[in-house]
C-alpha cells in the first residue's frame, strides 16, 4: 500500500503537537484516525516513530530523519494547491510571500492592503522570517531577500539598497548622552543579537565594539530589537527608512556605521505566467523601490 500525503501531514502534526489528541484537534480529524496514520507509517518504515513519555510523544531518531522529507512534501502540496486555485486570467488564489521580520511587519502590510483592494479574490500568506525560504522547493512563491539570489530558474529584480544605521530614542539620549566616538559605545546600553549571525560578523568589521558580550539587551528578533530601540532601552541597529518615520529616533555615529544591503524580489520562473504572482511581484517591486528610495543617497 502506498503512503499518501495525508499520512505525512498527520505525522508532522504529531511532531508539532506532541500528542495524538493535539494532532487530531489541529487537523480536524479523530484521534483514532491519527493513530491509524502513525501506525501505517511505522509499519511502512518497519520502526517506531514515537515513544511515550510523561510529557507526551517523543520523536525517535527515525522520525527526526523523516521530518525534513515530510516538510518538503508539505511545501510541494501547498504549492500545488496554490497553483490549482490560481489558474485563469483573474487575479485570484493564494500567493505565499517570504520576507525578513522587519520588512514583513513594518513595510509590506500597507501595500498588501492596497493590493487586495484592487484584487479582493487574492489571498496572501506572509511568512515573516529571517530564514531564507527555498523558492525552488516552493517553500514560498515570492521572496524578498537582502542578498542577490544565486540559484538558477529564479526571476530576480533588484529594487535598491536598505540602509542600516545606529539609532537611539531621544529619551535614552537625554538621559545618557550620545557617544561621540565608537570607543564610548561600551559605556552605553547596546541592543543586539543573542546568537552569532553573518550580519553581526559584518557589523563587527565596521565597529569592533559590536559584540555579543557588549550587548545589554539581546534578542534574535529584528522586530524585538526595533521595539527595544523605540522604547528607549538603548542604542541598536535600525533601517534608516523606518527611523525617518519617527522624529524621536536619532542617528548615532553615522560617520562610523552605515551598512547598505542590496534588496531583491525573486520568484520561480515557472510562475511568470501566473496572474496572481505577477500582480503580487510587481506590487512588491513598487513598494520596496519606494522604501529603499526614502533615504537619500549618502
Amino acid at each position: 500500500m502506498g503512503i499518501g500525503w495525508e499520512f505525512y501531514r498527520t505525522f508532522l502534526a504529531v511532531l508539532t503537537e506532541g500528542s495524538l489528541s493535539g494532532a487530531a484537534r489541529s487537523l480536524g480529524i479523530t484521534q483514532p484516525t491519527v493513530g491509524r496514520h502513525i501506525s501505517a507509517l511505522e509499519a511502512s518504515f518497519d520502526q517506531a516513530l514515537f515513544t511515550r513519555s510523561q510529557t507526551g510523544l517523543l520523536p525517535t531518531e527515525a522520525a527526526l530523519a523523516l521530518r525534513g522529507h515530510a516538510e518538503a512534501m508539505r511545501s510541494t502540496a501547498a504549492a500545488l494547491e496554490r497553483m490549482a486555485t490560481g489558474q485563469g486570467h483573474l487575479v485570484s488564489g493564494t500567493v505565499r510571500i517570504s520576507a525578513s521580520e522587519v520588512i514583513g511587519v513594518e513595510v509590506l502590510p500597507p501595500m498588501l492592503a492596497s493590493l487586495r483592494k484592487v484584487h479582493p479574490q487574492l489571498k496572501i500568506e506572509l511568512v515573516a522570517t529571517n530564514r531564507v525560504q527555498d523558492l525552488l522547493q516552493r517553500e514560498a512563491d515570492i521572496a524578498v531577500r537582502m542578498t542577490a539570489p544565486k540559484q538558477e530558474l529564479l526571476i530576480a529584480r533588484r529594487v535598491g539598497e536598505v540602509e542600516l544605521g545606529l539609532y537611539a530614542h531621544t529619551d535614552y539620549l537625554q538621559q545618557h548622552g550620545a557617544p561621540v566616538t565608537p570607543a564610548e559605545l561600551p559605556r552605553h546600553a547596546l541592543i543586539g543579537f543573542d546568537e552569532e549571525t553573518p550580519f553581526l560578523r559584518g557589523a563587527r568589521k565596521l565597529l569592533s565594539a559590536w559584540t555579543r558580550d557588549a550587548f545589554s539587551l539581546r534578542t534574535d528578533s529584528d522586530v524585538g530589537q526595533l521595539a527595544l530601540i523605540r522604547a528607549g532601552c538603548g542604542i541598536g541597529v535600525c533601517q534608516s527608512a523606518l527611523a525617518r518615520r519617527d522624529t524621536r529616533l536619532v542617528r548615532v555615529l553615522p560617520e562610523h556605521f552605515a551598512l547598505k544591503l542590496d534588496t531583491w524580489v525573486t520568484m520561480h520562473e515557472d510562475l511568470r505566467g501566473s496572474p496572481r504572482c505577477k500582480a503580487t511581484f510587481d506590487a512588491l517591486v513598487r513598494c520596496l523601490q519606494a522604501h529603499t528610495a526614502s533615504v537619500p543617497e549618502s
